[in-house]
């Protein structure tokens, strides 16, 4: 079992990532994106999820939290857009906004994403999206609306995805979180 605390970044799936979490048996806690990097490491955690939000203005210190914190993290949807940006690459208004049904291209299985196969079918919003990758990043996934749809950092514990793993319309949603804590024990 590992100790994961989800981020809150105000978005409508956020507690759905803290059941998700439970429900496949690790411990979960939800602390506020204006927490302290203090009151994160006190809680002694072996990770974070940033969740998904309406907007990297509203995202207090999750840019911290991915620069500052020597623990594995995976941003979902807007913290897959944060660390994207925390590490210099860019968001941009994406082509089709509104959740939707999409299919993911694997291009690098890695650990995050291993077993998944080379495409899947996710549910995500491209309201928002990475349009640049950081330096340092690996892109993992793609689809036929969003080039950087996962990505990793090449030597820390970093990953993005730019869908929801944490809801039942995503496939293979709870292998990608089993995938993360997995990241997290071995770290």
């Amino acid at each position: 079992m590992v100790k994961i605390i989800v981020i809150n970044n105000y978005g409508q799936f956020c507690h759905l990532i803290h059941r998700a979490v439970r429900d496949l048996d690790q411990e979960a806690e939800l602390m506020k994106n204006t927490s302290s990097i203090e009151e994160i490491l006190s809680r002694e955690p072996d990770g974070l999820i940033l969740s998904g939000g309406p907007s990297l203005e509203r995202s207090g210190n999750c840019s911290l939290y991915v620069k500052e914190i020597d623990l594995p993290v995976l941003g979902i949807c807007l913290g897959h857009q944060v660390m994207a940006q925390a590490y210099g690459g860019a968001v941009r208004t994406g082509a089709a906004g509104g959740y939707a049904a999409v299919e993911i291209e694997i291009l690098e299985e890695d650990d995050i994403l291993k077993g998944l196969g080379q495409k899947t079918k996710v549910w995500a919003s491209h309201a928002d999206e990475v349009s640049s990758l950081p330096p340092d990043f690996i892109r993992l996934a793609r689809s036929k609306i969003c080039e950087i749809e996962a990505m990793k950092h090449k030597t820390k514990p970093l990953y993005g995805v730019q869908w929801h793993p944490e809801v039942s319309h995503t496939e293979r949603g709870n292998d990608l979180l089993n995938n993360f804590f997995e990241i997290c024990q071995s770290f």
